[in-house]
């Protein structure tokens, strides 16, 4: 991967100057290199990695796996889209494996999650079977070490 994309995609809060220092490169050529990324659509936006295990009433996450019928000519894009357009999808991606589509769906509680999954995902046409599996504990999200570190517990410990 370009590492000025890879910088990125680690803190999208460094600076111009940090990058072209970090590079080696020139910050004109920097700014210009991430401006043209950002028009050919390969930066879609910036964002902030929220620890949710710190908020207070932050919902519940779900991966629901799902095996799909994909269509005659859209193979599995049109179901993709279908999916993507609920506000309760966050992430839609198409596996290899034991299952077709994989997606990310937040709600406030469970069983709006299981709500949204009986009665408008299973109901689409095309969907065979889903498997939904919620999310108890982030450790690590996006390369990102959420846990604070606390060496007070003796088992921890190096001899």
């Amino acid at each position: 991967m370009d590492k000025l994309l890879k910088l990125l995609s680690r803190n999208s809060e460094y600076s111009v100057s940090d990058l072209a220092l970090m590079l080696g490169e020139p910050e004109d050529y920097v700014r210009a290199r991430i401006q043209k990324y950002e028009d050919d659509g390969i930066i879609k936006g910036y964002r902030a990695l929220v620890n949710y295990e710190k908020v207070k009433d932050a919902g519940v996450t779900a991966y629901i796996e799902l095996k799909v019928t994909p269509q005659r000519k859209s193979g599995f894009d049109e179901i993709a889209k279908r999916i993507m357009a609920f506000d309760e999808v966050e992430s839609v991606y198409l596996m290899a494996g034991a299952y077709d589509l994989s997606i990310i769906v937040k709600g406030e509680t469970i069983q709006d999650v299981s709500a949204f999954v009986s009665r408008k995902l299973s109901a689409l046409d095309g969907i065979l079977s889903t498997a939904t599996h919620f999310i108890l504990k982030r450790y690590k999200d996006d390369g990102v070490v959420l846990e604070d570190e606390d060496n007070s517990d003796e088992r921890c410990m190096n001899y």
